[in-house]
């Protein structure tokens, strides 16, 4: 797609970075986000050998302003977001009985605070782009396991979060006031990675869709 911008969160490994590199096939440029900005740099070299263009940002979003250092520098750039896949926050498998106050704040800010901000502040370019957002969950928010109870409070908080913006993205409203959306834009989707693997991938107008089972919706 000429032109077209896919921002890519947790894009430093794993799941973040298999993504950003599927995507290179199909997108001009791949904004790549994450913490570790070398781990970044060898994502932004896999990225241009799919023929692909990439913007580098090292950004901690858990911190809010970094949300809008993502989003304004993406805009300034280029314009326009397509998708927004908001993948990062990996959670650590801690029972909720040994998990520090600590933990749980900062899997919360990144995972789900963090997607959302993101989400809200890139929300006007992908409604004019008719863009898409992912969202990525785990199996934890369907089948919660009496030992990760705190990751399954993460990924069904992010699950409800999706949810959300798929309905105010269809409904075309937000605070009382018509939106601009049309049916079938803007249309929030939720992954569950575990089930997928690394065949997850978002088609060109942002219908969420995989190369094998198991996508939840």
């Amino acid at each position: 797609m000429s032109g077209s911008v896919a921002i890519v969160t947790g894009a430093s490994q794993g799941i973040g970075k298999a993504t950003a590199v599927l995507l290179a096939r199909d997108f001009e440029h791949i904004v790549l986000v994450a913490r570790n900005r070398a781990n970044l740099v060898e994502t932004a070299e896999e990225v241009r050998d799919a023929r692909a263009k990439s913007l580098v940002l090292d950004e901690d979003l858990s911190v809010p302003a970094a949300t809008n250092r993502v989003a304004a520098q993406t805009i300034a750039k280029f314009g326009r977001v397509d998708p927004l896949l908001n993948i990062a926050g990996a959670v650590p498998q801690v029972d909720l009985f040994e998990m520090t106050d600590d933990q749980w704040d900062a899997g919360m800010a990144l995972k789900p605070h963090g997607a959302r901000r993101l989400t809200i502040q890139c929300w006007e370019a992908l409604k004019a782009s008719k863009g898409a957002v992912v969202f990525t969950s785990g199996n934890s928010a369907l089948f919660p396991k009496a030992g990760y109870v705190a990751v399954g409070t993460r990924y069904a908080a992010i699950r409800g979060a999706g949810q959300g913006f798929r309905r105010s993205g269809s409904s075309g409203r937000r605070a009382g006031q018509q939106r601009a959306a049309r049916s079938g834009h803007d249309r929030p989707s939720e992954i569950i990675p575990r089930a997928l693997g690394a065949d997850a991938w978002v088609e060109h107008r942002g219908r969420a869709s995989a190369l094998s089972q198991g996508v939840g919706h």
